[in-house]
């Protein structure tokens, strides 16, 4: 090839690869050639309205759009009942037949070149199991606002925000800038929340990924500079414990207010956290707590998943045996992360034990519902009934308590060899990084026996799907310590109440004969404050520090009143169950304590058979 014909060579490819370059752009620049463009507009802030409008990319001439029916909580809560109209029509605007099919479904006639879908909603769920815009704030979880076409869940989607209040900024996971974000398709765009508004954030480098801290709450009711650096230490701690970081970047967005509140909710590259402001000035505990929580759900949950869970069905529950594990032992986790991470010590962490023990053998429903029931059950926990004490165990109780005697059965079936933290490695590496979701209680069983080259049959079969007692002085024996049961007199206030995650405390029970009937407490209150202070996630631990002879002051909602109400606490003898030294602990028991604590496998030769 001669010299000009090199140069015309070279001319052509050049022309070719701007036209490539020029077609690549215009399709990023064109959502609708992949998926779905949502716009969302705030300017109804103050009366909690969003205006969305989703643009259809053509396709069948009839289509169908749909709102979930849940979202991050296992309970059926229709966010359909929140949209006030909804609106078709095509590219170039003339009107599209629109017909409503159920409760949360849609159908479009004529959108086979595309269709302009707008509607109306009423956002107002404080916290972070809901979608709410206010005049001080705004945060999404996107599928309690965002429709979805049912034959194009799998594409990209583009989320962009318009008429946002002057100052406001926008915090979340997606890719993107400004307001504008993009997702690979319809679940990754409604697992990343979204916080609007004039936050206070930080950010730090740890161990090769980069957090981001957002906090949305009254300046003077915490401290930013604390919060980071507790939030570094449970990251290092969990990320070391897994040996494993499956992300460049990760979000957390923290609210404090001062009403009520508390809990978390885990997404795939973040979390989102409630806890009431007095909460975090009494008992900072409680945010290293949920913070250790919510960040091991990143793999247990959100990687690390129970098969029964996938795919997603948006449109009703979602039944799986697993919660019992994938919430439950997230629980011994958390304290694992805590103890490693230098902000729970063995005296507390054995104290908190003993304290989950006694909550399990309060609950007469523990000789009749296993851990994986209840794990079915989850989606009756909106209901007071469900919450009486004959009626259900928790599978957070229950869980976490099963986590940590497995721990303790995987290290005595081999000989201090093996872990929790190596069950956990195990499953990540054989399902999370292989894309493959685990066969629920199965899978924890094919994980556990293959770190310990033991059968585990007979422990899944009592204390899993079983409610066999569990034996807890074979299980602790082998760290030198035993359980002691002594009875203890308890302040009665006479009643009983349960709380719906972010929801107040609500009055499941009041003792007959006893002061709080004589007050006039009844079942179904709610309680709004207890001794002046917000009724909040906390509330048990404030009826608890009560002491008999003490006067409770009650505000609560009776209907639609508000009512003042107070009486003296009586007492009630009950056993407390707390974990002690065994007399003369040997030598191997001390370093398998020790190992335990430290959520590790015991040195190689230090345990023997």
């Amino acid at each position: 090839m001669n010299r000009l014909a090199r140069t015309w060579f070279a001319l052509v490819l050049a022309a070719v690869a701007c036209l490539c370059a020029a077609k690549a752009f215009s399709q990023s620049n064109h959502p609708n050639a992949a998926g779905i463009q949502y716009t969302i507009s705030l300017a109804g802030y103050q009366n909690h309205l969003l205006r969305v409008q989703l643009e259809l990319a053509p396709g069948n001439s009839k289509r169908q759009v749909q709102l979930p029916v849940w979202n991050a909580l296992y309970q059926v809560r229709d966010f359909a009942q929140f949209v006030n109209w909804v609106r078709a029509r095509t590219m170039s605007g003339d009107a599209l037949a629109i017909r409503k099919i159920d409760r949360t479904t849609w159908e479009i006639a004529g959108a086979s070149e595309g269709a302009i879908i707008e509607y109306e909603t009423y956002a107002d769920q404080p916290g972070p199991y809901g979608a709410q815009i206010n005049p001080e704030h705004a945060f999404f979880n996107l599928a309690e606002i965002l429709m979805y076409s049912p034959e194009s869940r799998g594409s990209e989607a583009r989320v962009t925000f318009v008429n946002a209040p002057t100052g406001w900024k926008f915090a979340t996971s997606m890719a993107g800038s400004g307001e504008t974000f993009e997702a690979a398709n319809y679940d990754e765009l409604v697992d990343s929340p979204v916080e609007a508004g004039m936050f206070q954030e930080a950010d730090f480098d740890e161990g090769g990924g980069h957090y981001r801290v957002v906090v949305d709450a009254d300046r003077s009711d915490y401290d930013l500079e604390r919060i980071v650096a507790d939030v570094r230490r449970i990251v290092a701690a969990a990320t070391g414990w897994m040996n494993d970081r499956p992300f460049e970047s990760y979000l957390f967005l923290y609210h404090f207010p001062r009403g009520p509140g508390g809990g978390g909710m885990e997404h795939a590259y973040s979390t989102a956290i409630e806890l009431n402001a007095q909460t975090l000035k009494d008992n900072f505990q409680a945010f290293d707590e949920v913070t250790a929580h919510e960040f091991f759900h990143l793999w247990n949950v959100k990687r690390i998943r129970p098969q029964s869970l996938e795919p997603i069905d948006y449109t009703k529950e979602n039944y799986t045996r697993a919660l019992w594990f994938s919430e439950g032992v997230t629980t011994t986790v958390e304290d694992v992360i805590l103890l490693r991470a230098g902000l729970l010590d063995e005296h507390r962490y054995l104290q908190r034990l003993g304290d989950q023990i006694s909550g399990l053998m309060h609950r007469p429903a523990r000789r009749t519902q296993s851990a994986e029931e209840a794990s079915l059950d989850a989606w009756f926990e909106k209901y007071a009934y469900y919450e009486q004490p004959e009626r259900s165990i928790s599978y957070y109780n229950k869980g976490e308590l099963l986590g940590m005697i497995l721990d303790l059965e995987v290290r005595d079936r081999s000989h201090g060899g093996a872990s929790l933290r190596d069950v956990f490695r195990w499953m990540n590496q054989n399902f999370a990084r292989k894309k493959k979701f685990f066969p629920d209680s199965a899978g924890v069983r094919t994980a556990a026996e293959a770190v310990c080259h033991e059968d585990l049959s007979a422990f899944f079969t009592k204390y899993v799907a079983g409610v066999d007692e569990i034996p807890w002085d074979d299980f602790f024996g082998t760290v030198g310590l035993h359980m002691v049961r002594r009875a203890v007199l308890f302040p009665d206030p006479g009643f009983a109440a349960a709380r719906n995650f972010g929801a107040p405390p609500r009055v499941i029970r009041v003792r007959a004969g006893s002061e709080a009937e004589r007050a006039g407490l009844v079942a179904g209150d709610v309680l709004l404050e207890i001794n002046g202070r917000v009724a909040s996630s906390d509330f048990e631990r404030r009826l608890g520090e009560l002491r008999p002879g003490d006067t409770v002051h009650l505000r609560v909602r009776h209907h639609s009143s508000e009512l003042e109400m107070q009486w003296k606490v009586a007492s009630r003898e009950e056993v407390e169950f707390e974990l002690k030294d065994v007399d003369n602990v040997t030598a191997q028991e001390k370093t398998r304590r020790s190992a335990w604590l430290r959520g590790e496998s015991e040195p190689a030769g230090e345990s023997k058979p």
